[in-house]
């Protein structure tokens, strides 16, 4: 199963989320993060690609665990992830549009679910309130219906 991982930027009442240009998700805002590069950890994959996304320069020390995610795509095995998810609110930079993402803030009360993956209503919410979170989604082939959904609240 490939190894991923997720960030958030909260700021004020806000969180940076990014629309997917091109490739898996496009079309789609979420937060930055993507595969791990061979012998990477998940903290410093994180580190790389909020800087490559977004052209944000987050410190590993800044960034709180909130939990992880499976990810699971009834016969499409190739899309299968296990995510780390953490939340930064401290970094340095400009958020700046990258080749793969178009960073944009939006309000944590006003999120805009109806451009996101059908599974970030169940428990981006949850990470964003301060929740450290276990998740496991099955997905349709095509990824746009959820077939099951097991969200739980894990210790800090």
């Amino acid at each position: 199963m490939r190894q991923t991982n997720i960030c958030f930027l909260v700021r004020d009442g806000k969180v940076l989320l990014g629309m997917k240009k091109r490739g898996f998700g496009a079309g789609k805002w979420n937060g930055f993060g993507g595969k791990l590069a061979p012998g990477e950890d998940a903290v410093a994959a994180t580190v790389r690609e909020v800087k490559e996304e977004a052209g944000i320069d987050v410190l590993a020390g800044d960034l709180r665990d909130a939990g992880e995610l499976t990810f699971r795509f009834h016969e499409n095995t190739d899309w299968d992830n296990f995510c780390r998810i953490f939340v930064a609110e401290e970094w340095s930079g400009e958020p700046s549009e990258s080749e793969e993402m178009r960073p944009a803030w939006h309000l944590i009360e006003e999120l805009p679910f109806g451009s996101m993956w059908v599974d970030d209503p169940h428990w981006v919410p949850l990470v964003l309130a301060g929740k450290k979170i276990r998740a496991e989604f099955l997905f349709s082939p095509e990824g746009d219906v959820l077939q099951s959904v097991t969200v739980a609240e894990v210790p800090a």
